[in-house]
């Protein structure tokens, strides 16, 4: 009998997993379908593309993605008209219907191979921008690694030309100025520290070498 027991047990798991496994196949495979909409300026590597203003997200923490995609669609981030890349985001956000639909193409941003962008913001001083970012570091970590709990995104593999446009954009009030965005209007007051151009680039310099 106990034999018997455990024979049902053992086929219901693996009946379990079965399922488990096509769940996420299916998932993986809408998760591609939707991102071939994300290609067409991320890239298909998600290496990104300047040019479209896309950043490169390719292994971005899921947790991360999905927090940005449904910040973009409910209009708490990408709705000011002198953020272009933002806006362009917002609009591509509302093709992702459901809760789902963001789940599933996060989860194949984070499976694709991390990349390491070329660099192309010149005349940073990655000495003097260590010590900017010991500040940073407090919420993004030592190595740029990000932390979920903050949810503050990793800075590591990321392209140096939209470190640099984001940060000008929370000194300008482009990005967090909306109360709706709270970690967006953290950020805008950090960005203060960053007194100069220079010492954008600075920081930014430092990040780089962090890759």
């Amino acid at each position: 009998m106990i034999r018997k027991f455990i024979a049902a047990a053992a086929a219901i798991a693996w009946v379990s997993l079965g399922v488990a496994g096509v769940s996420l196949a299916d998932e993986n495979r809408r998760g591609r379908q939707l991102f071939d909409l994300c290609a067409q300026c991320h890239g298909s590597a998600g290496q990104g593309t300047e040019l479209f203003l896309a950043p490169a997200i390719a292994g971005l923490d899921d947790w991360y993605v999905i927090s940005q995609l449904k910040a973009f669609r409910s209009g708490a981030r990408g709705t000011n008209y002198q953020d272009v890349g933002g806006m362009r985001m917002h609009p591509m956000s509302l093709w992702l219907k459901t809760d789902s639909d963001i789940d599933a193409v996060a989860a194949y941003v984070a499976a694709l191979p991390k990349v390491d962008p070329p660099q192309v913001v010149k005349g940073g001083n990655a000495a003097d921008g260590k010590a900017i970012y010991a500040t940073c570091s407090s919420c993004h970590g030592a190595q740029g690694e990000g932390n979920k709990s903050m949810n503050s995104p990793p800075l590591v593999h990321m392209s140096d030309w939209y470190l640099v446009k984001t940060l000008e954009k929370f000194k300008a009030g482009i990005r967090g100025s909306n109360p709706a965005n709270p970690n967006a209007v953290l950020m805008r007051g950090m960005s203060n520290m960053l007194t100069s151009d220079q010492a954008i680039k600075d920081v930014v310099a430092y990040i780089e070498t962090l890759q």
